[in-house]
């Protein structure tokens, strides 16, 4: 067998308009995998979102590649797996949040003993996964950051003007577990504060708005629309502050742009958010806490000297940990192990 190989990858939509931090991710750990292995040996099939599960099962069954990993980014793509020729092939599951964190159906667990490595990008939604499913504690597990998924600059902009604090990605009612509330609920003692700061709360509006716009204070300014990848770079080097006060998560992609663009952090300490404040590159305040949120928001949009340390602990992190580079190079390593 060649040391280089052939790889079949199982995605969720690359399509624009369709990207929450699964698909971005997907996409570029993806975009990671061709340039390693050449696009010669690397496919990928995704399911899109206005096909049915009939034409993508077709799909499926269409493929003649004989892949020596087949890659699944989601776990619901594994109900892929039967329509596969898969001929031998070892199986990689990447596990992501909130989706993993209960117990699953005999099927579903049929064809999770069918795969051969699971991957997560924190020890949490792994712990949380055999908690809800302990027959699967045997399981070969590794745990693989995500990566920061823009080139760093190599100088870390300061922000002009008074300072603001970003909130970015979509606003849906299934996904309120994001702190949107909690965040209008502590911006107007802030404002008191610091009366010329600004939040922005960014991101396409999947949901009526109008109770966020009722219940906003002072100086909160939002963008509501699907904002391009061209134009992300202006919304992070213009913040000071990224704010991310989940109630739940495993991470967040807008966490791994923030680290790509050197900017502090303030997040709950939950799942893998947690473990980047750990790390000392995020400050990390409770979930939920609206009193702990508001005094992070004013300690930190007031002290410019240490949302520069966190500025720098977010490049230094993007660099070393959570750099594609080094992820594609363990990645790659675990492969070769599985092929061994």
């Amino acid at each position: 067998m060649s040391a280089t190989p052939n790889v079949l990858g199982i995605f969720p939509s690359f399509a624009p308009g369709e990207f929450g931090g699964v698909q971005a991710s997907g996409r570029d750990a993806w975009d990671g995998m061709v340039e390693h292995v050449g696009a010669g040996r690397a496919h990928a099939l995704c399911y899109e979102p206005e096909t049915s599960k009939a034409e993508t099962i077709l799909r499926a069954l269409r493929i003649r590649s004989c892949p020596d990993i087949i890659l699944v980014w989601h776990l619901h793509l594994l109900k892929l797996l039967p329509f596969l020729q898969s001929n031998g092939a070892r199986i990689v599951l990447f596990l992501h949040g909130i989706e993993v964190w209960r117990k699953h159906n005999p099927v579903m667990r049929s064809l999770l003993r069918r795969t051969h490595l699971m991957v997560t990008n924190s020890e949490y939604t792994w712990a949380r996964f055999l908690e809800c499913n302990p027959e699967m504690s045997g399981a070969c597990h590794q745990t693989v950051h995500l990566g920061a998924g823009l080139p760093l600059n190599t100088e870390i902009a300061q922000p002009a003007g008074m300072p603001a604090a970003l909130m970015i990605g979509r606003l849906c009612r299934n996904e309120d577990y994001k702190g949107h509330r909690e965040m209008i609920q502590a911006w107007p003692l802030v404002v008191a504060r610091e009366p010329g700061a600004e939040l922005w709360i960014v991101g396409n509006p999947r949901m009526p708005t109008v109770p966020l716009h009722d219940a906003a204070g002072p100086n909160v300014r939002f963008v509501e629309r699907f904002v391009t990848d061209p134009e992300v770079p202006a919304y992070f080097r213009r913040a000071d502050l990224v704010v991310l006060p989940y109630r739940e998560a495993e991470h967040s992609g807008v966490l791994f742009t923030a680290l790509a663009f050197a900017k502090p952090l303030l997040l709950s300490d939950v799942g893998g958010l947690g473990e980047l404040a750990a790390a000392g590159a995020a400050r990390a305040v409770p979930a939920g806490d609206v009193e702990a949120l508001r005094v992070g928001l004013k300690e930190l949009l007031a002290d410019p000297a240490e949302r520069g340390r966190l500025g720098q602990a977010a490049a230094d992190a993007a660099a070393t940990a959570y750099s594609w580079d080094s992820i594609a190079e363990r990645t790659m390593g675990l492969y070769r192990e599985l092929l061994a």
